[in-house]
């Protein structure tokens, strides 16, 4: 990462009640958690189930998504985000011996990391969950003789921290010691490690997500091409996502974009010619709307974004989104309900939860369009 890229903003959140209001509740059975890839339930990447819904007459429909192009106009814009996904999980020892996962959440100018530990919760060491204990200035093992240091809480306002400001002492490169002593992210619902290629998207270019933007799975090479053949345009930008905090119950991070000004150009030129603009992923939201003013014109841009977007703020930069499902305590939740309403998203929900659904990173996408 340049050292000429901005600084992290200060912290906004003063949202937080407009999600608390937003919040759509419905249980989530163990059954519709993803616990594996698509791979591994014998379908091809693209396999995966798809619900296309439009917001104007709540239409609903149910496919997979290869066949998305059904769904698409020439002229449509996809917004991707090639960010790519991170070996973010090391294990980590204290000075006492007991044994942490550490997460490495994000990159910050001056080579400190935003940084979760979690503590074991069984006997074999797969599945984590929060630590809370850690103090600044403590020191960790890394494999390999690295070490980790805690210097304060990443967040001044919450009594008992879970993220934290800490810096690396890696006896390599830091690409080159995650590709040999990390692994991917995951939590309690998949239950078996997976390689990192199942946490890529076929169009990464840059790496430096913790974990996987998932919303782009799905995409082939194939279906990539068929669509560019159809005419449909697929413009690029950057943004590397933090770690979860939908299962927590807490607001957004920052995280760094970058946004070229092609990018900005096509998105433009689309709404200028009442085209629809599609973003694939929240993170592509994210990063829109973080250039993108109040009469809906994009610019190009390179920095940190706090933005937390609520059906309060609206949605200018995007009328339509390829998502995964999302927990009912997650943030991205008033995201969706800023493009599609909260009647939309009930209706949608349901039919997704009645039709078995796969919520996570591993499992089925919606497509919402206007």
């Amino acid at each position: 990462m340049s050292k000429n890229i901005p600084q992290p903003p200060v912290h906004n959140v003063d949202d937080k009640s407009s999600v608390e209001a937003s919040r759509m509740h419905f249980s989530l059975p163990a059954e519709l958690e993803a616990g594996e890839p698509p791979e591994a339930r014998g379908l091809e990447r693209d396999e995966v189930r798809l619900m296309v819904s439009y917001v104007s007459n709540n239409q609903v429909a149910h496919t997979r998504f290869r066949q998305i192009e059904d769904f698409l106009n020439a002229g449509d814009v996809l917004v991707i985000n090639t960010s790519g996904t991170l070996n973010a999980a090391l294990p980590v020892q204290s000075k006492d011996g007991t044994r942490f996962g550490l997460h490495l959440s994000t990159h910050l100018p001056n080579n400190t990391w935003v940084i979760e530990l979690r503590s074991y919760t069984d006997a074999l060491k797969k599945t984590t969950r929060p630590y809370y204990g850690a103090k600044p200035g403590e020191t960790y093992q890394l494999p390999a003789g690295g070490k980790l240091t805690i210097h304060k809480a990443y967040r001044s306002d919450q009594a008992v921290p879970r993220l934290w400001i800490a810096s690396l002492d890696l006896p390599a490169p830091l690409h080159a010691y995650l590709n040999e002593y990390g692994f991917p992210i995951r939590y309690g619902y998949v239950r078996e490690g997976w390689p990192i290629s199942y946490y890529q998207t076929v169009y990464a270019t840059e790496m430096g997500s913790a974990e996987m933007p998932s919303a782009g799975r799905a995409f082939t090479h194939q279906l990539i091409t068929r669509l560019v053949a159809k005419g449909i345009l697929i413009v690029p930008l950057l943004l590397h996502t933090g770690v979860a905090s939908a299962e927590y119950n807490e607001p957004v991070y920052e995280e760094y974009y970058r946004v070229p000004q092609s990018t900005a150009y096509i998105i433009n030129a689309a709404h200028e010619a009442n085209r629809r603009v599609i973003a694939v992923g929240t993170t592509v939201v994210r990063a829109l709307e973080t250039v993108t003013d109040t009469n809906g014109i994009t610019s190009a841009g390179e920095g940190w974004t706090d933005i937390f977007i609520t059906p309060q703020r609206g949605i200018h930069a995007v009328n339509g989104l390829i998502t995964g499902l999302h927990e009912p305590l997650s943030t991205h939740l008033a995201m969706l309900e800023a493009i599609a309403g909260r009647a939309h998203l009930e209706i949608t929900y349901q039919q997704a939860l009645q039709e078995g659904y796969l919520w996570h990173e591993f499992g089925d996408l919606h497509l919402i369009l206007p």
